[in-house]
């Protein structure tokens, strides 16, 4: 190669490595943005329906997972940085880094009193919700002259009720008759 081949190499190699690094601290930049928005946000929602302890519990919880994500961040950044300085990286070690900060970001966030008593909230509010729907589900098929679950059952129940007393009535028969 002559020196004007190689300088065009290393020229373009730059301009390469110099739009890689600029593309990673991007999304970078992006998934810090995204992570400190849904952990305000989940803070937010917890404030208002958790006690001054749990949001406390709750917030060095999320801390934890923010140092988590930043400890991803940093390791990612010192592996890219050898990776240009010639060292073989895999990219597969990149998944790797954070899948394993994901993984202690959502176990620090999932194992405070905070995240179950959010959770346990969002079951009874979901629970509700069901409810409601399969009133209001039930109002309909009514309205529509058509056998609910709830119908269904109490005719069950009642015909149950009813082989009941005619088994009693069967019983007190069978007595009648043998003593005549």
């Amino acid at each position: 190669m002559t020196n004007d081949t190689n300088s065009t190499f290393d020229g373009q190699m730059d301009a390469f490595l110099e739009r890689m690094t600029e593309t990673y601290m991007n999304a970078l930049d992006q998934n810090l943005d995204a992570q400190s928005a849904f952990l305000e946000s989940w803070m937010d929602s917890m404030e208002d329906s958790l006690s001054e302890e749990r949001v406390r519990e709750g917030y060095e919880g999320s801390m934890r997972a923010y140092e988590a994500w930043m400890d991803a961040a940093e390791t990612s950044f010192e592996r890219m940085g050898q990776s240009f300085q010639g060292e073989d990286v895999e990219p597969e070690e990149f998944r790797d880094i954070w899948l394993s900060s994901a993984n202690e970001a959502f176990k620090e966030m999932m194992t405070t009193t905070a995240f179950a008593a959010a959770t346990g909230q969002t079951i009874d509010e979901a629970m509700d919700m069901r409810q409601n729907i399969d009133e209001a589900s039930e109002e309909t098929l009514h309205a529509l002259n058509f056998a609910t679950v709830g119908d269904v059952r109490e005719v069950g129940e009642r015909l149950v009720e009813l082989e009941r007393r005619q088994h009693t009535i069967e019983q007190k028969l069978d007595r009648i008759i043998d003593e005549l």
